[in-house]
């Protein structure tokens, strides 16, 4: 029984936690560090609860899981993992041409998103929404046609596609998850609700340095027209930048030496800000305009892109309360 309270404790302090992710933004907390983090958008009800946020999270990670595990395996989530009444996977398959420790890494990441999953539909129990329609073909088709890329893109082709699709999607979990910190209350901090925060927040910046690290090696290594995965991965953040939130790091591939005394250049395997290396925050109307594809008024456009419902990755949008664009 001691052990079945804890379990519940630690369910109930992450609920606590995910509902802060888009309860405000977390760019106005950090409007002092200079640079994009001044950006402060709309996008968040105070009509939203727990079960509403968690949903949320839980849509983004039946996306995520779903991508992952098709590049890793060929096949997505079990259908005990998916709701009673899922939206279909468009699109996705097994990279092939891997060494073993691609294909290690490709299984890490697949399994955490699948766990993630199911721990957040252990968590709301009877109101975890089911998984919406995902679209892995045509998303990535229109991303890349708007970044500038081409007309098609497959994550899917080879590994160095792959680490393209992963960039889309891991900088997004990194950004939100540290939306929610400057939100955790003092009592909440004494509760262990900041300990859940940096926990998972490390999970989803473990896959994103790893994503950028090895797509900035293979520029250095190669050059960056015989690597042009690197200019893909820019052209991704440019295009984020627009659709939600602007708050990017540039992918460099590093020229000259610097020596051990002079450490100047920030770092860019992190998106974060560089002022002080403070990892941005997005709201859950940013992420929103990210995977509908739809660009926001706040980010430059001349009329707003409130009222948008699905689109991108979600073709019949998300499920449950937070689905549609605020501005």
């Amino acid at each position: 029984m001691d052990k079945l309270s804890e379990i519940s404790e630690r369910r109930v302090n992450r609920r606590k936690f995910l509902a802060g992710i888009g309860a405000a933004s977390a760019a106005t907390a950090l409007a002092g560090c200079g640079g994009p983090a001044a950006y402060s958008p709309t996008g968040t009800s105070a009509a939203y609860g727990d079960v509403d946020y968690l949903n949320f999270a839980l849509n983004l990670e039946y996306l995520e899981a779903q991508f992952y595990l098709h590049a890793a395996t060929g096949s997505g989530l079990q259908s005990a993992d998916t709701g009673s009444n899922p939206g279909t996977v468009t699109g996705g398959a097994q990279v092939s041409g891997l060494t073993t420790a691609q294909q290690n890494i490709m299984n890490e990441i697949a399994y955490d998103e699948q766990q993630h999953v199911r721990f957040l539909r252990s968590a709301l129990g009877s109101a975890a929404v089911s998984m919406p329609a995902i679209d892995l073909t045509n998303s990535f088709n229109a991303l890349a046609s708007a970044a500038g890329i081409g007309s098609t893109f497959n994550p899917f082709a080879n590994f160095n596609t792959f680490l393209v699709g992963a960039f889309i999607f891991e900088d997004v979990g990194v950004t939100a998850y540290s939306g929610a910190a400057p939100l955790i209350s003092v009592a909440g901090i004494a509760a262990g609700y900041l300990t859940a925060a940096a926990g998972i927040l490390a999970v989803e910046a473990y896959h994103a340095a790893y994503v950028r690290t090895v797509l900035t090696a293979g520029a250095i290594s190669q050059g960056t027209t015989a690597f042009p995965y690197l200019t893909y991965a820019n052209q991704v953040s440019a295009l984020r930048a627009t659709l939600g939130g602007a708050n990017e790091t540039t992918l460099t591939v590093p020229t000259g030496t610097t020596s051990a005394t002079s450490i100047v250049t920030p770092s860019a395997i992190v998106a974060a800000t560089t002022a002080n290396a403070i990892a941005y925050a997005r709201t859950t109307d940013q992420v929103l305009h990210i995977v509908y594809g739809s660009l926001s008024n706040t980010s430059g456009a001349t009329s707003s892109a409130a009222g948008v419902a699905k689109g991108g990755f979600f073709p019949s949008g998300l499920n449950g309360n937070i689905t549609v664009t605020q501005g």
